[in-house]
């Protein structure tokens, strides 16, 4: 394998230890600056739905989606009806999918802590579940069921009393059949016929007919992804979710074809998805980049692919495992998948990823649908400090203080002390009340 062979499917192409420092920093600072045209436009849709509301709404399924919608909210007999036509194979697939994202989720639920930080002096914090979510669930290239099991029942898990979703309609009026019947069957309690920023604006602000939203999740196209940023300053979100990003990191040991298929599957998401594989042996990387080849042929999604890797994609090969994870550690991908000997021994070493899959056996399309991970996971390095999605999502902490009246003489005069330091007196007189019987 020549390095002219492998540039001509990944854009970046070259041993670890020689990737020039401008391409090292593209990859790392992967995450994409929003258009300056689409920050504009998605501004211009919240400020639009905020002040016509409904009106808006039903104006921009017309403009956007080509649909002149009867009602916003789709009626519960077509969700009903949505599971009852629904293929055998498909809706057993679903019902199994939310039972292990369940199990899954429902094994870590928030706790309440309570302490006694010193004599008559307990702190403690309750976990509140949120009044109502919205979760977003996208219509266009491409409909996400699996998505809609993701957010919804880990919600459920959590205790969220309300659950409402919206998803852009298609030429009859509602969201995909598929996506209807997931959320009957993640127990969505209501669900809008809505797409795009001004979904997005109705759940974070409330209409007439919309609920406003105490957070919202799930993930969407770049008007999508800067109407959750410019709303946040009003609602809680989850984290920020860019292109789909896949890194490998494998040896000789490794199944070539297993490899190629597990890039060209993260790969068809979207011309702007990001693959990285690093191997300690370069023959293993000739193998794959044919395999990648021969996956290609029969794609009907090969030109997506193709470009996600020309524009994004990079193959790397690496002196040893150390070097390779130390460089998956500055990169935090979304998926990291172990394609090595003895995987299970690198995974204490792993710090930064949104999800870690030990062994090629353990396909990140089975955490995309069916293991009861949560395929809902940081994007463009931010899994040096997000988290994927789950119950403590969507709780909110209530913290609390009981103090005796014996403490309280105890603390007072430390208390004053650290207020007077700070020139606060006012703090000093309060706790000295409490300095004597």
């Amino acid at each position: 394998m020549t390095l002219a062979a492998e540039k001509s499917l990944f854009r970046y192409a070259s041993a670890l230890r020689d990737l020039p420092d401008r391409d090292r920093d593209s990859l790392l600072l992967r995450a994409k600056q929003s258009d300056s045209e689409v920050r504009q436009r998605t501004a211009n849709i919240l400020r639009r739905t905020r002040v016509d509301g409904d009106r808006a709404l039903f104006e921009m399924a017309r403009e956007y989606d080509s649909v002149a919608l009867e009602s916003l909210e789709v009626p519960t007999e077509v969700r009903r009806q949505a599971v009852a036509s629904l293929d055998r194979g498909l809706r057993a697939a679903l019902e199994r999918a939310a039972r292990n994202i369940a199990v899954v989720h429902s094994a870590s639920p928030p706790q309440a802590v309570e302490i006694e930080t010193e004599p008559g002096v307990i702190v403690g914090r309750r976990p509140d579940p949120l009044q109502c979510v919205g979760i977003y669930a996208p219509g266009g290239r491409a409909s996400y069921a699996s998505s809609v099991l993701m957010a919804a029942v880990p919600a459920r898990v959590a205790g969220v009393s309300e659950i409402v979703l919206c998803s852009p309609p298609r030429a009859d009026g509602y969201p995909a059949p598929v996506v209807l019947a997931a959320c009957e069957i993640g127990e969505v309690d209501r669900v809008f016929a809505l797409g795009g920023a001004g979904a997005i604006a109705a759940m974070a602000y409330g209409t007439a007919t919309v609920p406003r939203v105490d957070k919202v999740v799930g993930p969407g196209n770049a008007y999508v992804a800067e109407a959750k940023l410019l709303v946040s300053r009003d609602v809680g979100i989850d984290s920020p979710a860019g292109p789909s990003e896949l890194m490998v990191i494998c040896d000789e040991t490794c199944d070539s074809e297993t490899i190629a298929r597990e890039v060209v599957a993260q790969a068809e998401h979207d011309v702007d998805a990001c693959i990285v594989v690093i191997s300690t042996c370069r023959d293993a990387l000739g193998r794959i980049i044919d395999g990648i080849g021969r996956e290609l042929a029969g794609s009907p999604r090969a030109e997506v692919v193709r470009a996600a890797l020309e524009q994004n994609g990079a193959i790397l090969s690496a002196d040893s495992a150390t070097e390779s994870i130390d460089f998956a550690t500055q990169f935090a991908p979304e998926h990291l998948l172990l394609a090595v000997r003895n995987a299970e021994s690198l995974l204490p070493q792993i710090r930064n990823a949104g999800s870690v899959f030990i062994g090629e056996q353990s396909s990140v399309v089975f955490g995309d649908y069916i293991t009861g991970g949560n395929h809902v996971l940081p994007t463009g390095g931010l899994a040096r400090s997000f988290s994927g999605l789950g119950p403590l999502d969507f709780v909110r902490w209530t913290y609390y203080q009981r103090v005796t009246r014996d403490a309280a003489r105890r603390l007072s005069g430390d208390a004053s002390i650290l207020a007077d330091a700070e020139g606060l007196p006012n703090h000093a007189r309060a706790a000295l009340r409490w300095s004597t019987p």
